[in-house]
């Protein structure tokens, strides 16, 4: 994935190796010192993460790598640095993956996919380069990490140029096995600037051929389609993709680019056509994008997605970093419903509890023994009469996050207005999903600087950072216009 932002700043497109002695030890101190750094979300050591990339399970590990610009929270030289873990939830720093700086990635490492494949883990990336018009030129990549750990990346592209029609908006490689053949989907832009998705195919991964373009009924639907990921699931074909450039509409798109999906038949990748229903959000929340998913060991499909956005200021930056990754959450296909929910492995970190039932009329109950920075909270409401009921959190004095049902508008709502620091944009601070219910069930997992949460057991998710001062830590139910009981149970992380 790649900014919109035209950046000729060669200071933003340095090697690490072009560093000062002492340069990435400062800004690791200035980053330290923030006050939203989170306890068990995957975040940079310094800089900006954006895109999750090569996200597969091999050699006995989860593997996830990250795109990373080492000297500030601006898109600038993209490097793939590389996290692993046994569970999903424990993550080990295990350094750069992937450096850029070679003829077909001068200008950066960009989002691909991985695959385990021959003993090996075969990863596959978009090569960025700048002329010196400082114009595009993307090349499609190919490293390999081993057994022992090493990554070595392939002298020469598998795809060497965009095919006749499309633009030089084309990246992100996606790759899967089917049969005996290896097959991709990469973002693409026609020359009309629309946005796409083109299919490609291999018999050994190294010879690449065009198949075709995806042919679906969105003929003119954003730009650019970017991070594309298709995989099937309940005998049903999925689509994820990043539209940039859709017109905001009534509680839909009203992020600056979305993230969603198509649910429809199964492709056929040698005649590729996706007979589909609807473009659907795969977050109703703030930040959200570049979702990539992997199947584990024992068959789940898992999602983990880019917790912000492009072109977006965050009260990070000023401390020397931006983002981090989503939870992984596993994906299902019930009654015709994608559903998300979080992995089972979330109740690893899951330390001292407390249960409270409380019926509330027409005011506000601080829950003493529910506090924090770093939780679970799940709590499901019992609509009684009142025309609202939620839950506030990390509240302070003049600081808290509001999340509850409006019975009348028919809304669940997400409100960051209070929530502490402000982000830097035009997007409002309130988002909305559409719900019809007497019982809400709302599983919530906050951390320093964000919150994710589930609804009504994966039906839907709202991912929102927010940005509160270190002592606004409570929680509280409240109501307005008449009453509902809120079951809950609370886990402490830390």
């Amino acid at each position: 994935m790649e900014s919109s932002d035209k950046v000729t700043n060669s200071n933003k497109y340095r090697l690490l190796s072009d560093a000062s002695p002492d340069e990435l030890t400062q800004l690791a101190r200035q980053v330290n010192a923030s006050p939203w750094r989170q306890h068990y979300h995957i975040q940079p050591n310094t800089g900006l993460l954006n895109d999750p990339n090569g996200f597969a399970h091999y050699n006995g590990q989860y593997h996830l790598f990250y795109q990373w610009h080492p000297f500030g929270p601006v898109h600038g030289m993209k490097y793939w640095y590389h996290v692993t873990s046994t569970d999903l939830v424990h993550w080990e720093d295990a350094g750069v993956g992937i450096e850029p700086g070679d003829p077909y990635d001068s200008h950066g490492a960009y989002s691909g996919s991985a695959l385990a494949e021959d003993g090996v883990l075969y990863l596959f990336y978009t090569g960025n380069t700048r002329d010196e018009d400082w114009s595009r030129h993307p090349y499609q990549c190919l490293a390999v990490l081993d057994q022992q750990g090493h990554i070595s990346k392939q002298n020469t592209p598998i795809i060497e140029s965009p095919p006749l029609g499309y633009t030089d908006h084309f990246r992100d490689p996606k790759v899967w096995k089917a049969a005996d053949s290896y097959y991709a989907v990469l973002g693409a832009q026609r020359l009309n600037q629309t946005g796409c998705v083109l299919v490609y195919r291999s018999d050994d991964l190294q010879n690449w051929s065009l198949t075709g373009e995806l042919e679906t009924s969105l003929t003119d639907f954003g730009y650019m389609w970017e991070c594309p990921d298709y995989f099937e699931l309940g005998e049903k074909g999925v689509l994820l993709f990043c539209p940039q450039g859709l017109p905001a509409e009534k509680d839909r798109f009203e992020n600056i680019h979305q993230a969603g999906f198509l649910l429809g038949e199964q492709i056929n990748p040698e005649k590729p056509h996706f007979h589909h229903g609807s473009f659907t959000e795969l977050d109703r929340g703030f930040d959200f994008y570049a979702a990539q998913t992997t199947l584990t060991p024992d068959g789940r499909r898992i999602l983990i997605g880019w917790m912000g956005l492009p072109d977006t200021s965050y009260p990070t930056d000023t401390h020397g970093w931006a983002h981090c990754l989503t939870l992984p959450r596993e994906l299902t296909i019930e009654n015709g419903k994608l559903m998300q929910r979080p992995v089972k492995e979330m109740e690893l970190l899951r330390k001292e509890s407390y249960t409270a039932v409380h019926t509330v009329q027409d005011s506000e109950i601080l829950i003493d023994e529910m506090y924090g920075s770093s939780y679970e909270l799940h709590c499901a409401i019992h609509m009684e009469g009142a025309a609202k009921a939620g839950i506030t959190f990390r509240t302070g004095d003049t600081e808290e996050t509001l999340l509850y049902y409006d019975t009348l508008s028919k809304y669940l709502i997400l409100d960051r207005t209070r929530s502490g620091q402000t982000m830097e944009n035009d997007t409002g601070s309130i988002r909305r999903y559409a719900l019809d219910a007497k019982m809400i069930d709302l599983h919530l997992f906050v951390d320093q600087s964000s919150v994710e949460v589930f609804i009504n057991d994966g039906e839907a998710v709202m991912t929102a950072r927010i940005f509160p001062a270190k002592d606004s830590n409570g929680v509280a139910f409240f109501t307005e216009g008449g009453k509902a009981t809120f079951d809950a149970v609370h886990w402490l992380y830390t």
